[in-house]
């Protein structure tokens, strides 16, 4: 893949990767005044009197908003709304042909957090949920905890949750295929920003206990008695502990789970820790420590990346489309923590079913099973939405957050008839 490839495929043979298409005929004097005047005052008026309808006689239901300051973006930082806009047709794209939903994205050049809460709360009528993409961290904290309180749709930062609910199926699986236990087990994090954070907590939610989990930051580590040199959201990684070194904190550690830098973690480090660990450098494109390096230095390790070139890619497509799909069709008013371990716990499944032949065949691979290199399920698996989306969606249910009852069974019969082709 190269500059010319990557740049025509973005302008050929029209600019950009998304398009609007029609969901109604439109080609009589009849279908245009249903379509248009006067027939569109008809649910015009109705939903006026009752808002719940607009899910009926609109496409509100199945939209998502992908939304962006361009502050944050993917390894290249803050280069603004209109420079981020190509990722963020990309993200509208995933969601499409992932998971079927359609999606505008809106690129905001505001970086008050203040005013750019304001902004996508006054496009609520216009979505079924809101994706917030690349914000950086510490405003895409007090950004999402605004938008989740005063909007009635999920509100969900892919950065931080999607890559926690992925990232932790499959250290958990990569800590049973060691034969640990995720309470047992020490954690080091390299990197607090939006993803470490996220990861942290939903870490701490799948059964991690909390003083067990070290984290690094570019000031060193996160220790008891330097808290005022970060945001309030970190609080809660601050140890007592005197460790000073990322190389200090590896020692006897089960899990290294990397959101942060290129080379950052060296093959002597990684020595410190305890057998068969599980070791997540996930910088992109140039992770903490090569895998390479790692399979050289610890050939009991476990290991994922961020990349497609390697095993155990944790990629966010395994997470917020099907995320959404759950969401979107019990017409949930927000995503839960809840709503996230069942994600989690649907993927852990997922990667532990009989690899489908056609999945063999897109990697072009003879054979694959569950194990050291197989411990999160391929984007490709179509089962990761079907069986991601159900249980989002009876989490949704379990936890009240539901404004529509589906029956599970049924439901799960409807997307495999779609999605399982």
């Amino acid at each position: 893949m190269n500059k010319a490839d990557v740049l025509d495929y973005h302008r050929l043979p029209v600019p950009g990767k998304l398009e609007v298409v029609p969901s109604k005929i439109c080609r009589t004097q009849q279908d245009l005044a249903l379509a248009y005047t006067p027939g569109v005052a008809v649910p015009c008026l109705e939903i006026a009197k009752e808002s719940a309808l607009a899910y009926e006689y609109t496409g509100k239901g199945n939209l998502v908003g992908v939304i962006s300051d361009g502050s944050a973006v993917l390894g290249l930082g803050n280069i603004g709304a209109l420079a981020g806009k190509p990722v963020m047709e990309g993200k509208s794209l995933l969601f499409k042909r992932f998971a079927d939903i359609n999606s505008f994205d809106i690129e905001v050049d505001e970086h008050d957090p203040d005013k750019f809460v304001a902004i996508v709360k006054s496009l609520e009528p216009t979505f079924g949920g809101i994706n917030l993409e690349d914000i950086s961290s510490p405003r895409c904290f007090e950004i999402e905890e605004k938008l989740k309180k005063i909007m009635n749709i999920p509100v969900f930062h892919d950065d931080q949750h999607g890559t926690a609910v992925i990232c932790a199926a499959g250290v958990l699986n990569g800590l049973e295929v060691a034969g640990k236990k995720p309470e047992n087990s020490k954690v080091v994090l390299s990197g607090v920003g939006a993803a470490g954070v996220a990861i942290s907590k939903h870490l701490i939610n799948c059964g991690f206990k909390q003083e067990n989990i070290f984290a690094y930051d570019i000031d060193g580590v996160l220790y008891k008695g330097r808290e005022s040199t970060v945001s309030p959201h970190h609080k809660f990684l601050f140890r007592d502990t005197k460790a000073r070194t990322l190389a200090e904190l590896f020692e006897d550690a089960d899990v290294f789970i990397g959101v942060s830098v290129k080379g950052i973690v060296k093959p002597e480090m990684i020595k410190k820790m305890a057998h068969d660990p599980v070791i997540f450098p996930m910088a992109n494109p140039d992770p903490e420590i090569s895998y390479e390096e790692v399979v050289a230095t610890r050939p009991d390790a476990l290991v994922g990346t961020g990349r497609t070139d390697y095993p155990n890619q944790v990629n966010n497509i395994l997470g917020f489309p099907a995320i959404f799909r759950g969401a979107l069709d019990v017409k949930a008013s927000q995503i839960t923590e809840g709503m996230k371990m069942a994600a989690t716990n649907a993927l852990i499944r997922v990667a532990k079913m009989p690899v489908l032949p056609e999945i063999l065949k897109a990697y072009n691979l003879d054979s694959l099973e569950f194990g050291r290199k197989y411990l999160i399920p391929k984007p490709f698996d179509p089962r990761v939405l079907v069986e991601e989306a159900c249980s989002v969606a009876e989490a949704a249910i379990k936890e009240g957050v539901n404004r529509k009852n589906i029956d599970p069974d049924q439901y799960k019969r409807e997307l495999s008839e779609k999605f399982l082709k």
